[in-house]
């Protein structure tokens, strides 16, 4: 096989059962404090029950954590980098930051870390972590940010001064598989200070405590083996098998029980002294006596004292094998990391074969964002309601968070949005991730994907659960967009679909399209209500936590998600019919049901119950009163715009070989017209495709224009999740009270959503990419029939394609050099990435700014931004 397929071969490998190249990889959570699993108090403040000044003396019960770590698939065996300048206070063995009450912007990382490469196999991967010389600013970052409002800025690292004399060191890490198993890492710590400076390395393994908790049949072992000049440790798990860690010869050998000091955190009394933070105390404090004096344990660590002059690099060499090797770290060792780098490169490579340099290494950053941030996760509710051996868990927790989710059960890898930000799953967030990893591995994405319909993720009634801080919460039913886009992704790319993938997610996704009909739609009219609906902080007051005067809120966006959801059903259908006529009866009954909303959302009629402003020529929610009154919400949003996005173009070759479908669909469109009903076919004719949009045509071209308006929703960057127009506040009074929103660009202003939440103007990459998508299928039917000024009210003229191109270029842009050398990305920080080492680092931030395209929210959210590899892809196919 090629050299440039190498690690596909991997993939082919693994999932054809032959060797097990995922048993290991970058699986160790980021921050498993202060998460709803490790909650166990009564009023459900998780960040209060389990702080970051916990973390380093407490055992976790549903996971673990750590810097640049990895685990098993279980998170039973796990590995990380620990550090120490000298000056701290504490050792640095997790990523700090702010909780959600202490920023003034919600929850925030602190801590300057990158991912620079990681293959899906994980059969190289490598992170940097930029750690001061100086004594870490936790105290200023905690009180800094408490003192600003939220109409200031976040008080960020960069912020604090610590880096301006560049005293600090870059810790590179790296893995390389020899095989599934036989895992080789660096560890290379750099000077990038004008002075020799210590630093202290801990490389910790550590074994996750099941036995406090639910006891095991044998406490596993890690126990120190060799001379004195070459030792190494072994590691014997029940559930694992047994390892052996080598490592380049330390200065002191730690050994410890991974066990809660509870003298510390409780006040009570330890059994022993061999506690989790032995390690964190030894070092401190300089007395090693008490860590060094055991040969055995759960936990453990070589210790290197390191002094490095400016500008250089130690590297310090480990190996984690099942192997007994005599010389662990022979020629082979080097020769192996050689082989991986450039097996890597060659893989990026073919995938982005049209890409410029600088797209490329924009890919790789994303790529290696996604696949960093693939976490074990854990999390029983049923169990964790009832508390363990140990853990009583208060009445409260009975009939509260999560508490009528019994049945789901989580004990899986999956992506994260943001690893520590948030470092659980979020249903529709997974969706988009999947798309942007079905270009690096269809295997991983269809199975993730296919998770969430799994008994232990769906309930019984068809519910998918949507994020940890609230499962019955509703996410936008993007499932079905997702595999629709997947199934397509390989088929291009293979040659053939994966049609018992679609059948499989078709036949659940059927049982959650019937609850979003059954419990988000009161008044049986095919508009949908549905709250959260991931646009959360784009109206006027919280749609998830009760609706003002006791009313009904029809939102256009849950009618158009319902649509979108009609559409990417009967697109399954359609496809799978094509090798499965049983299906063909499906194709009927989804498409009669996008024809019931699409005349909901559309009434021609000019009677209040209309959702369109025919006027102002836009989509608005309509709050019903419970006398019946009807009261628009008259907000400028993409909320508005998303009726564009429920569009499916019918190939004719496919509608020539459904004959039923065709002529039923022939039918329904005779008697709709014969009875002066509602239309969703543009046009029809029987040598045409067939164009199915929940918006007309004389509508969508209205919407379009607003959508390109620069005074509006096109921004330099991208399109805003709010229109510019809205710098000028909108109000509403209902039932006594004022309601306000205003444009903002970047950070919210409120708190009403969720400390982190802004959907006031800002950038999104998800929705960037569904009204991308969305132009590109109108065009696909209209072709150049269809052009618009772009931007509105210029005299270019494009076509759909051209546009949404041009729409993805100014995304692109976001993360590009301008001829300064400047990010836009970077916009509040740009001399320190112009820095030597900064400048070809890069971020993928949660949202971006609606005015300059910097990064704002969470600072690593590869998870959905990731899909900007797609665009690049995309515009260069």
């Amino acid at each position: 096989m090629a050299e440039n397929n190498k690690e596909q071969q991997r993939l082919d490998e693994h999932y054809s059962k032959k060797k097990d190249w995922l048993k290991w990889g970058p699986y160790l959570s980021e921050r498993q404090w202060g998460t709803v699993r490790e909650d166990y108090s009564a009023n459900g403040d998780a960040w209060s029950y389990f702080p970051h000044d916990h973390a380093r003396s407490r055992t976790y019960r549903w996971g673990e954590d750590g810097l640049a770590g990895i685990s098993d698939r279980y998170c039973n065996i796990c590995f990380a980098v620990a550090l120490w300048n000298g000056k701290d206070s504490i050792l640095k063995e997790r990523l700090y930051g702010l909780t959600g009450p202490q920023g003034n912007h919600g929850e925030d990382v602190k801590e300057l870390y990158y991912y620079l490469e990681n293959t899906p196999s994980h059969s190289y991967m490598k992170q940097l972590y930029k750690y001061p010389q100086d004594e870490f600013p936790y105290t200023q970052l905690s009180e800094e940010n408490q003192k600003r409002g939220k109409n200031d800025l976040e008080y960020e690292i960069l912020d604090t001064g610590i880096f301006d004399n560049n005293a600090y060191f870059d810790v590179y890490t790296e893995y390389a598989k020899a095989e599934g198993e036989d895992i080789l890492i660096k560890i290379s710590i750099s000077n990038r200070g004008p002075n020799a400076a210590p630093v202290t390395l801990l490389p910790t393994l550590w074994i996750r405590n099941f036995w406090s908790f639910t006891g095991m049949p044998e406490k596993p072992i890690i126990k120190k083996h060799g001379k004195k000049e070459s030792p190494h440790v072994s590691v014997d798990h029940t559930y694992v098998g047994k390892y052996n860690l080598y490592f380049d010869t330390p200065n002191k050998l730690l050994f410890t029980q991974n066990e809660t000091n509870m003298e510390r955190v409780f006040n009570g009394t330890n059994d022993h002294p061999f506690k989790k933070d032995l390690f964190n105390e030894a070092v401190i404090s300089g007395d090693y006596s008490l860590a060094e004096k055991n040969t055995e344990g759960t936990k453990f660590a070589p210790l290197y004292e390191l002094n490095i002059e400016a500008g250089e690099t130690k590297t310090i060499r480990l190996r984690f094998t099942p192997e007994t090797l005599a010389s662990p770290f022979g020629k082979s060792f080097d020769a192996v990391f050689s082989e991986r780098i450039k097996e890597s490169r060659s893989f990026l490579e073919a995938l982005t074969v049209n890409s410029s340099e600088e797209q490329r290494e924009i890919q790789k950053q994303a790529f290696a964002g996604l696949l960093w941030t693939k976490q074990y996760y854990n999390y029983d509710v049923e169990q964790w309601l009832k508390g363990d051996s140990d853990t009583t868990p208060p009445q409260e927790r009975l009939h509260g968070r999560n508490s009528n989710w019994k049945t789901l059960r989580n004990h899986d890898i999956l992506s994260m949005p943001d690893a520590w930000e948030y470092p659980w799953f979020a249903a529709w967030d997974s969706a988009f991730h999947c798309v942007t990893f079905s270009m690096v591995d269809h295997g991983f994405a269809k199975k993730q994907l296919l998770l969430f319909t799994k008994e232990w993720y769906m309930a019984a009634n068809g519910q998918i659960p949507a994020y940890e801080w609230n499962f019955s919460d509703v996410n936008p039913p993007v499932q079905a967009w997702a595999a629709i886009q997947i199934y397509q992704m390989e088929q291009r790319k293979t040659g053939q679909g994966d049609i018992k993938f679609l059948k499989r997610m078709f036949n659940k996704l059927a049982l959650n399209f019937t609850w979003w009909v059954n419990r988000e739609d009161q008044l049986n009219n095919n508009v949908f209500e549905g709250g959260f609906l991931g646009l959360d902080n784009i109206g006027v007051f919280d749609r998830s936590n009760g609706v003002p005067g006791d009313g009904i809120l029809e939102q256009v966006d849950g009618t158009s998600w319902m649509a979108l959801y009609c559409l990417n059903m009967l697109e399954i259908a359609l496809e799978i019919s094509m090798h499965d006529d049983t299906f063909e009866d499906m194709c009927l009954k989804y498409f009669g049901h996008f024809v019931f909303i699409a005349e909901a959302l559309n009434k021609i009629s000019e009677d209040s119950s209309s959702s369109w402003d025919e006027q102002e020529g836009f989509f608005y929610d309509k709050l019903i009163l419970p006398d019946g009154q009807s009261l628009p919400i008259k907000v400028r949003s993409i909320s508005g715009l998303l009726s564009m996005t429920a569009v499916l173009n019918i190939r004719k070759e496919h509608l020539d070989k459904l004959p039923r479908f065709k002529s039923s669909m022939e039918w329904y469109r005779k008697y709709r017209m014969d009875t002066h009903k509602y239309q969703v076919i543009e046009e029809y004719g029987p040598d045409k495709d067939v164009l199915l949009s929940l918006v007309p045509l004389e509508r969508l071209k209205i919407l379009i224009q607003s959508l390109l308006d620069k005074t509006e929703f096109l921004g330099d960057h991208g399109i805003r999740s709010l229109s510019k127009a809205h710098e000028n506040p909108y109000n509403i009074e209902i039932d006594g009270a004022t309601y306000c929103i205003q444009y903002e660009p970047s950070e919210s202003t409120t708190d009403m959503f969720g400390g982190n939440s802004n959907w006031r103007g800002p950038i999104w990459m998800p929705m960037n990419y569904l009204f991308i998508s969305t132009l590109k299928e109108y065009h696909n039917y209209f072709e150049n029939d269809l052009k618009f000024p772009y931007p509105s009210g210029s005299d270019n003229h494009l076509n759909l394609k051209e546009i949404a191109f041009e729409i993805s270029k100014r995304f692109i842009r976001i993360f590009k050099k301008d001829e300064h050398g400047n990010r836009p990305v970077n916009a509040l920080h740009q001399e320190k990435y112009t820095d030597e080492h900064f400048k070809e680092l890069i971020l993928f931030y949660e949202y971006f700014d609606g005015d300059n395209g910097r990064g704002v929210g969470a600072a690593h959210q590869t998870g959905w931004t990731a899909l900007v590899a797609n665009l690049i892809e995309e515009i260069n196919r």
